[in-house]
């Protein structure tokens, strides 16, 4: 071994770059060979890369159009989305208007039907004011015809003179005076 690396020494060593015919021959050699090979790889793989390659675009492409429609159908969503909030809210609005109006009318109706009750009660209030008024003049009736049965009891028991009838008389008018009348 030690042998051929000597050789090999020995041979270069009197040139620095050979362009013998045996070198150019070579470069030839391994020129056409690349050539050769450059040639057949390409015939047997350029249709298969190329179908790759078309198949790798076309699935790429198809990728990119189901985004694109994902995309489409997502918007399409947002704005029915949209749309149907706005909606709950202009429907939001009109429920509580019509809540209110309701309200409304029903605060009317209990207030009347307040107002009836109210009168009801006051004219319950006058006619037991006006039965008690009349309770108490027949009750006055009453006390004064017994007042003036008992004076002419009295009167007709004693007999007595103009004088002391008279007498009687204004003390059965101060009686009267005296009492209560309601």
């Amino acid at each position: 071994m030690q042998e051929a690396l000597f050789s090999t020494q020995a041979a270069s060593a009197g040139r620095v770059f050979a362009l013998d015919s045996q070198t150019l021959i070579g470069i030839a050699i391994q020129l056409v060979n690349a050539a050769i090979l450059a040639v057949g790889l390409g015939y047997m793989l350029y249709n298969p890369v190329k179908d790759f390659m078309r198949k790798r675009t076309e699935r790429i492409q198809a990728q990119m159009d189901e985004a694109d429609a994902a995309l489409a159908k997502a918007n399409s969503l947002i704005a029915e989305y949209d749309a149907k909030l706005k909606s709950i809210g202009d429907e939001r609005v009109k429920v509580l208007e019509a809540a209110r109006l309701e309200a409304a009318e029903e605060s009317k109706e209990i207030i009347a039907e307040a107002k009836k009750e109210a009168e009801r009660i006051r004219e319950r209030s006058l006619e037991a004011v006006a039965a008690y008024r009349r309770r108490l003049e027949e009750e006055t009736r009453l006390y004064i015809i017994e007042a003036a049965s008992l004076m002419a009891q009295q009167i007709v028991a004693q007999t007595i003179d103009d004088e002391a009838q008279t007498k009687l008389i204004e003390q059965a008018l101060a009686d009267l005076e005296d009492a209560q009348w309601h």
